[in-house]
């Protein structure tokens, strides 16, 4: 675990700290910001690095192999509608606990002073993912080609497009792009594994991946077809 720690943390350092850097130089000799506010921010990102080196090192110790266990158990229950259940509820429930999906609903709420519901917002999001991941599934069961899925998928987007009010429209890609965080895509992504893996064989890379990708068609249809039914 020492030497996934230190490689998650190099990883993460590598990624903070141009960021960081910038930062720190805007307050400093550009907003000629107070010392207490350039020491907070200073504290805040060493939070933020040690936060995202822990997370990373459970994702890796915890969140893939359980992920993996789980999608290869699934499959071998036999029962199609076992698979279903089982990836829409993880899926859904998984979108729910997304930091991102959280803070995109937040400001969707405050924004529109109310007249987008948080709740509301994020639960269609949630729904649109874990529908999607089962359609990922059954494509991985019965062998679709993900060509034809993403055309039907982005064809559908593209049609909605035409009738979503213009403020939904905005909004529907962001969610689009919210499901892809940090709590989503591991999950996502070893629950694929495990289902290829047991389905498809470990060699066929085509089965095993684009889970995400068509997942994160879900959110944005979902959103779209909520503006055009009830606003």
């Amino acid at each position: 675990m020492i030497s996934t720690t230190k490689e998650e943390a190099k990883d993460v350092l590598t990624a903070t700290l141009p960021i960081i850097s910038v930062v720190l130089f805007m307050q400093i000799f550009v907003l000629q910001s107070p010392l207490d506010e350039i020491l907070l921010f200073i504290g805040t990102a060493i939070m933020v690095i040690a936060g995202f080196t822990l997370f990373l090192v459970g994702v890796q110790w915890g969140m893939l192999p359980i992920g993996e266990a789980v999608g290869a158990e699934i499959p071998q229950r036999g029962s199609i509608l076992f698979v279903i259940v089982v990836m829409f509820v993880i899926s859904f429930l998984v979108t729910i606990a997304e930091p991102d999906v959280r803070v995109l609903a937040s400001l969707v709420d405050s924004v529109s002073e109310g007249m987008l519901d948080r709740t509301q917002l994020m639960f269609v999001i949630g729904f649109g993912v874990a529908f999607f991941m089962v359609v990922s599934a059954l494509r991985t069961i019965f062998g679709v080609s993900i060509k034809k899925l993403l055309a039907a998928g982005y064809g559908t987007v593209l049609l909605l497009s035409f009738f979503t009010p213009e403020d939904f429209l905005a909004i529907s890609f962001d969610a689009g792009g919210v499901t892809t965080g940090p709590m989503t895509v591991p999950i996502i992504l070893s629950l694929g594994v495990g289902i290829s893996a047991v389905l498809a064989g470990r060699r066929d890379l085509s089965n095993t991946f684009g889970f995400i990708g068509l997942a994160s068609i879900g959110p944005i249809i979902g959103v779209m077809l909520m503006g055009v039914f009830l606003y």
